[in-house]
């Protein structure tokens, strides 16, 4: 019913996540109806973005650079790493500003279900960088609260455990997010709360 290359823009759209058919008819309709040169723009901006974004050879980050603006910023806490799961996180952590530690990035998170264990992750390349650099002193275990974040984090700590590191390692802190209800946290999340509770000032 629909002219091929409309119907092929609507699949492609529909493969990005969180977008259904319906969707993603309305965003090739709107497209349609802007300047050609608009519609021009974005398709380069597309083009642009497979073609010079990398990942970053320290910290697998993505970058338009062989080395991210973090990990050549000397003014960052080298002897603070933060071990993430996707390079998303890493902007969520940067603008709480609390951390000026650097990064490295996994690639996912340890999930059989998904066929995913340590090898298809960048775990041997975080144990190589922990193993070989004195200057770390603390890895932050920051993988997301989920049952697949914190399989990742157990067994992250326990292959530089089993190295005979001395580096200290932590996780970040779960809990209630600020304007929550208690009565409407599960009890997982109730429990950590109050695992992680401190001394109120």
């Amino acid at each position: 019913m629909l002219p091929k290359p409309v119907q092929n823009l609507i699949d492609e759209f529909s493969r990005l996540p969180g977008i259904g058919p319906k969707t993603a008819a309305r965003l090739v309709f709107y497209l349609l109806k802007k300047p050609k040169t608009d519609v021009m723009a974005f398709g380069g901006a597309v083009t642009e973005l497979m073609e010079n974004i990398k990942y970053c050879s320290n910290c697998f980050s993505i970058t338009d650079a062989d080395i991210c603006e973090i990990c050549s910023n000397d003014r960052r806490n080298e002897e603070i790493l933060a071990v993430v799961e996707e390079p998303l996180d890493i902007v969520a952590l940067e603008k709480t500003g609390a951390l000026n530690g650097l990064y490295h990035v996994l690639g996912g998170a340890i999930s059989p279900i998904d066929g995913i264990g340590p090898e298809n992750l960048r775990i041997a390349e975080l144990l190589d960088k922990v193993a070989n650099n004195p200057r770390i002193k603390e890895v932050i275990l920051a993988t997301n609260p989920s049952l697949e974040g914190e399989a990742t984090a157990t067994y992250i700590k326990t292959q530089i455990e089993k190295n005979g590191s001395k580096i200290e390692i932590t996780r970040i802190a779960r809990g209630l997010p600020v304007g929550g209800d208690l009565e409407y946290a599960d009890e997982v999340t109730l429990s950590r709360s109050l695992e992680g509770r401190k001394k109120y000032k």
